[in-house]
Parts: C-alpha cells; structure tokens; sequence
C-alpha cells in the first residue's frame, strides 16, 4: 500500500511531527508576541507614510443633488463593482444576491467539503487551481473596473477662508448680481424678464443678516422661491450649483457684508489689486475681477444683452450687436459711455442699478487709454515701451 497517498497514515505522521515540534517549538510569549509586534509596528510605520506623504485626495462632502458624481466603491471592492455590471436591470438580483450567498455558503461548507488531510500543494492542484481561477477572475475584473469607469472630473476643492470667499465671489457675481446688486443692495430690477420693475429687500442689510442663519441663506439659494420669483440653484432641484458652490455664496456673503465678522487681512484682498498711479491695468488682474463681480450676470448667454457677452478677453473686446464696444484709446467707447450713466443706443447704464465704484472706473479708464493690455506682461511691455520712446535727459 502506498503510504503516501493513504489518509490515516498520512494523518498519524502528521500528529507525530506536530508533536515533535511542539515539544521543541518556540514560545508564543515572549518569542511569537515579539515577531508579532515587530510586524505590527512596521505596518503602523508604513500606514503613517502613506499618509504624510501620499496622502488622501480630498473630495467634497457627499451630494445626493449631484448628478455628475460618479459612484466607485474602495479598489479592494473594485472586482464586485464590475461584476455587478453584467447583471443589469430584471437579473441584478442574481449579481446582488444570489451569488454572494452561494459564495458564503461554500465558505462555510469548506471544511466538509475538503476533508483530505494532505496539504502539499502537489496533492491538492485541482483545489489550488480552482482557487486560482477565482483570484485570477478578481483580479482581471478589478482592472476593467479600472479601465472602464470614467475618471471622476478635477473637482477645484475651496479649502481654506480665503479660497472659499473668492470662489463665492465670482458665483455670487454670476448668479445673484443681476438681480440683487453687486453690493447685495437690492432695489429695482431693471432688464430681468418677469421681474422687470420688482423692488428686492437689500441682502447686504443688518436686518437679513443678524436674522438669518448660514444654513437658511443656504437653503433659500438651494430650493429658491419661487413664488417670490426666485428659481432654484441647487443641483438637486434643477439648479446649477453644488453644495460646496453654494456654501461658497454664503461665505461671500456672510464676510464681505456681516459687520459682526471680521474677514482676514489676506481674505480681503482678494478681489481686485490696488495699482500705482503710474501702473498699467491689464485684463486678467484688474478687470476681469470688476467683470466678474459687476458685469458677467448679465453679459453671458441666454440673457438679453444685445449679445454682448464678456465671458473672456476676446468677448469683452469683440462682441455685441453694436460692435466695436471698446477701442483702445477712445474714452468714448459704448461701455465707458454706459458706466457713465448715459443712454445710447448700445444701450443704457451700466450697471442699471447702482455706478460703478468710482476706482473701479478709474481702472476701465486707464486700461482703455493705455490700449486694452490683456496680460500682466502685456502692460510691463507697454510700460518698457513708454519708457524707450521718452527722451533721454543729456548731461
């Protein structure tokens, strides 16, 4: 008889050398619970590196209203996020559960299952090859899971005070001015279809302040008012704005118009940078941001604009039904005559219901006489080449 393959023999030989070995093995403590802790200690070291180093990608909070998230479990459950996706809509019970409980049942009948005592693995390879054709199996649909999801869009995370207050800014700027002011003053409406004429409480006043919470301007901008003809703006009910978005809106509001809260020195100057008396404006540092926080809530699609639109340089410069808007050393530009208050045919003053802040003009005005620099370095070159063409003073 073949004593290799007999199960009993094999199985007193087996009690034998356990025995040996556990006569003259190692001790669990101290020696077992020292390599033990070592181990422990090790992972706890590499744990502590990931996270320092590597880190974790921050991501905003969960948002049921946000229809572009898209869902993925932790990668170790990346396979079962794949396997689901073969069995869709009538048959996904079979994906859910089904299969997981015959999987769970299999774990647990195991050990009346396999109850051979051998345990090299060359007397166990249909076992062996069976559990491989499954690790096989998790591992080719974790890395379709990789493939075929599409990656999640870069999502620009306002983290601290200050980027949340310049991110509420501009949204504030785009989506509220229209109506409310770019200051939250409120009074009129003027060129807003179906609120034409409508006069609005100021949202910049103590008594809108101290009266209400964060959270009940967050909820008033989320599900709008519609009665009082404000739609909502909240992704969840047809808006345009997540929830971080709007929470950025409400920090905007809360720092800049509050007088019970003091915004940081470096918040505050955010915005539009002070410039020398001798400074050149350019675009993209001084009035884009006056752009932004006065002009774009109307100057953008689908409102009546006369399709002047200043979503950039080259729409600010280059669009409009009573073109050219602006010229470069023509203080009698379109705009420049609008944001004087007149009415012309391009048009009637702008802002409709409030000036411009008298520097805010002074900015458009030097910008324009000094030729529409759209850069920072474009007006560094401007000033190089004013510099070149002055005489130079002989001894």
């Amino acid at each position: 008889m073949d004593t290799k393959l007999d199960p009993e023999t094999n199985k007193e030989r087996y009690h034998e050398r356990y025995d040996q070995a556990k006569q003259s093995g190692v001790k669990f403590f101290p020696d077992i619970i020292y390599k033990d802790l070592l181990v422990a200690f090790g992972i706890f070291l590499l744990l502590v590196g990931l996270a320092v180093f590597v880190g974790v990608k921050s991501e905003p909070p969960a948002d049921p209203g946000d229809s572009t998230y898209i869902p993925r479990p932790e990668w170790y459950f990346l396979f079962l996020f794949q396997f689901l996706k073969y069995f869709p809509g009538k048959i996904e019970w079979i994906g859910t559960t089904l299969v997981p409980v015959l999987a769970i049942a299999a774990l647990f009948l195991l050990p009346f299952i396999d109850r051979s005592p051998l345990r090299h693995w060359k007397h166990r390879r249909k076992v062996i090859t069976i559990m491989g054709v499954i690790v096989m199996g998790m591992a080719a649909l974790t890395i379709l899971a990789v493939v075929e999801t599409p990656p999640m869009e870069e999502i620009s995370l306002a983290n601290s005070l200050q980027e949340q207050y310049a991110a509420g800014e501009g949204l504030y700027g785009f989506y509220c001015v229209e109506c409310h002011g770019a200051e939250g003053e409120g009074g009129e409406i003027v060129g807003v279809e179906g609120l034409e004429g409508v006069t609005l409480a100021p949202l910049n006043s103590t008594e809108f302040l101290y009266t209400r919470t964060d959270e009940t301007i967050q909820n008033v901008i989320n599900y709008g008012q519609p009665d009082l003809g404000m739609p909502p703006y909240g992704l969840a009910y047809g808006g345009e704005l997540a929830t971080d978005e709007i929470e950025a809106i409400v920090v905007f509001m809360r720092y800049g118009w509050d007088d019970r809260v003091e915004l940081p020195a470096d918040t505050a100057a955010s915005g539009v940078p002070e410039l020398a008396e001798d400074g050149i404006p350019n675009y993209v540092d001084h009035i884009e941001p006056i752009i932004r926080r006065t002009c774009v809530s109307c100057h953008r699609e689908g409102k009546e604009n006369g399709n002047y639109f200043m979503t950039s340089y080259e729409e600010t410069i280059n669009s409009g039904d009573h073109m050219p808007n602006l010229i470069a050393g023509d203080l009698g530009s379109n705009v420049l005559r609008m944001m004087y208050r007149e009415e012309i045919e391009a048009g009637g003053p702008m802002p409709p219901t409030k000036a411009l802040k008298e520097e805010w003009l002074d900015l458009w005005e030097r910008w324009v006489m000094a030729g529409m620099p759209e850069t920072a370095d474009d007006a560094a070159a401007l000033i190089v080449e004013e510099a070149e063409q002055q005489p130079s003073e002989e001894p």
